[in-house]
């Protein structure tokens, strides 16, 4: 509000000496008379130095001359380049992660039946076979059980012999009339009751000769074996979860990895269909090939916390490269192209409008040229469209670029 006032009291003043000046000519006349003269003075002085900066202008215009044609000769320097052509080549796209080498099998020996261990036959790290003898546990006591049953078993088979022939006299004397019809039901039921105990006790027969073979433990797979974990004289129980000695199938010998759900349908539409999946696998830090196998599973879910899918890999594993629980570095192949054409990744440049590179024109300028990318593998980069095998293509010297740029190609 104040400020209002301000400005409406400077506008009262203002015209108010506009009216008193057209009401006091002599006095406007005067001053009028007086700014004239300074006016003179003023242009007196602009005159002379006018005539004094005249030499000081041409000077200046004479370098502004000489700086302007610098620029015109820097600006038509050449920028000295590398180039490569693009090439033919083969390429593939692989999706890398990170892995787990695990036994294609692993057993636990236990034994399973009680007992002192009397016998190691094995070595520790040893390759075994299916059905090599690792260790033997006292047979006596199972030995003993298996003369017991088959004892029963004789005595069994004596009664059911005599059982059957007093069947067939009674049959005999009930045909004559000789006999009731009880006496002879009476020994058939006899009959089928030792036959019964005869199937009980050769079961039990069975199962004792079946106890001492288990007092030879041998080995359920082939492999190599690991540390043993008791020693001779320890006795030995069935119901321990600790086992004798652990015996893991490293020839060949699977590697667990995982890779993204995006690139599910690229893996699973040519898994699914019986085509053999490249996977290589490198040591941790990628300067080594430990071998190369084929995918020979692939889970059927998703892991909800981690957006992967686990996949396993075969290795013939010949050079006992991978070892159980070793973590490495697995490259899968999921796309392969033929006789690609390709460039280098330090050629390709990207902007607004996507990835483009420098070409070489026959009069030694460059000129940017927009690319559509495909497969990108080892420091290459497949070119689907927008260069051919003939152009030349600057790989060194990019920074000082511009479409249109003079270029010096070094050797």
């Amino acid at each position: 509000m104040r400020t209002l006032i301000k400005i409406l009291l400077l506008l009262v003043a203002v015209i108010a000496a506009y009216f008193w000046f057209q009401n006091n000519p002599d006095v406007w006349n005067k001053l009028l008379g007086k700014s004239q003269t300074n006016t003179t003075v003023t242009a007196d002085n602009k005159t002379s130095v006018a005539s004094s900066s005249v030499g000081n202008k041409t000077t200046s215009a004479t370098g502004e001359r000489k700086a302007r044609q610098g620029m015109q000769g820097a600006g038509a320097m050449s920028v000295a380049v590398k180039v490569i052509k693009a090439e033919h080549k083969s390429i593939s796209q692989a999706v890398s992660s990170l892995g787990t080498v695990v036994p294609s099998q692993s057993v636990i020996v236990r034994s399973q039946v009680d007992g002192p261990l009397q016998k190691i036959h094995f070595e520790e790290g040893q390759l075994v076979k299916k059905g090599d003898l690792l260790a033997t546990i006292d047979p006596r006591q199972y030995e003993a059980a298996l003369n017991q049953a088959k004892g029963s078993l004789l005595q069994n088979q004596a009664k059911l012999n005599n059982a059957r022939q007093d069947l067939k006299r009674y049959q005999l004397l009930f045909k004559q009339d000789s006999i009731a019809r009880q006496q002879v039901e009476t020994q058939q039921a006899l009959v089928n009751e030792y036959e019964g105990s005869q199937k009980s006790l050769q079961a039990a027969v069975d199962q004792a000769a079946l106890n001492l073979s288990y007092t030879q433990i041998k080995a359920p797979i082939s492999g190599r074996l690991g540390l043993r974990t008791v020693d001779v004289g320890n006795l030995i129980s069935a119901s321990s979860t600790d086992g004798l000695v652990t015996i893991t199938e490293t020839q060949p010998i699977d590697v667990s990895f995982a890779i993204a759900e995006n690139y599910i349908p690229a893996v699973a539409s040519q898994f699914y269909n019986g085509k053999a999946l490249k996977v290589f696998i490198f040591n941790r830090d990628n300067s080594k090939q430990l071998g190369e196998g084929v995918l020979v599973s692939m889970d059927n879910q998703v892991d909800a916390t981690t957006g992967s899918v686990k996949l396993k890999a075969r290795f013939d594993n010949k050079d006992f490269q991978l070892f159980p629980n070793q973590f490495v570095n697995a490259k899968i192949i999921i796309a392969e192209q033929e006789a690609a054409l390709v460039i280098s990744n330090d050629a390709i440049q990207y902007g607004n409008f996507g990835p483009f590179v420098f070409v070489v024109q026959p009069d030694n300028t460059v000129k940017t040229q927009n690319l559509v990318l495909g497969i990108v593998d080892n420091g290459f980069t497949q070119v689907e469209s927008g260069l051919s095998a003939d152009e030349q293509v600057v790989v060194e010297g990019l920074d000082r670029l511009r479409n249109g740029s003079k270029v010096e190609i070094l050797p």
